[in-house]
């Protein structure tokens, strides 16, 4: 018997594939990253879920021409823009008019507004609790105006587009709605 071993008795070391690894690890990267990508979906309610959010009681509603008070579901959600003949159009008159230096200019504008809603009640009472904000707003806009394009109605008609959207984001971030639908000069004069 000789003292060296034979081929069998010699341990054979194997060799660790990578391939068992890294096709774990793939596999684990796939399931949570379109795990994650699916919570994400649910949780932004594009997918899953179908449960509509209850609508908030608070919110104003759209006055048909009837009277009748009908949520933004029922009416269509862009309804007052599409057809404003089936809704109730309701004006209210802010008191005090708004007077301010313009820009670049020794000129001054003085003017006073009126807004319109499709909307009930509830926004007017927004308008009234939020006035010396909105008065803020609008005074800030005003004063960024130019003399002489608030002489031509291409400027005023600017100008009132842009009251009205400044009007609706100061309400937006008071009460979480706007729903002023126009601005109406009911008086302007510009030195």
């Amino acid at each position: 018997m000789s003292e060296t071993k034979s081929e069998e008795e010699i341990p054979v070391v194997k060799k660790k594939g990578k391939l068992k690894p890294l096709l774990l690890g793939t596999v684990l990267i796939v399931l949570f990253g379109g795990g994650g990508a699916a919570g994400g979906f649910y949780a932004a309610g594009i997918i899953g879920g179908g449960s509509e959010q209850a609508e908030d009681p608070n919110k104003p509603k759209i006055v048909l021409k009837d009277g009748t008070a009908v949520s933004d579901k029922e009416a269509g959600k862009a309804a007052p823009k599409q057809s404003s003949s089936a809704f109730k159009v309701t004006y209210h008159q802010i008191e005090q008019p708004f007077t301010s230096n313009l820009s670049n200019s020794d000129s001054f504008a003085q003017l006073s507004i009126a807004v319109s809603t499709y909307y009930d009640e509830r926004v007017f009472e927004n308008v009234v609790n939020h006035e010396i904000a909105i008065r803020s707003a609008v005074l800030m806009e005003l004063g960024q105006q130019d003399a002489f394009e608030l002489e031509a109605p291409e400027g005023k008609l600017k100008l009132k587009k842009r009251l009205r959207e400044i009007i609706n984001q100061t309400l937006e971030e008071k009460t979480g709605f706007g729903g002023i639908e126009d601005v109406y000069f009911t008086n302007m004069v510009v030195q």
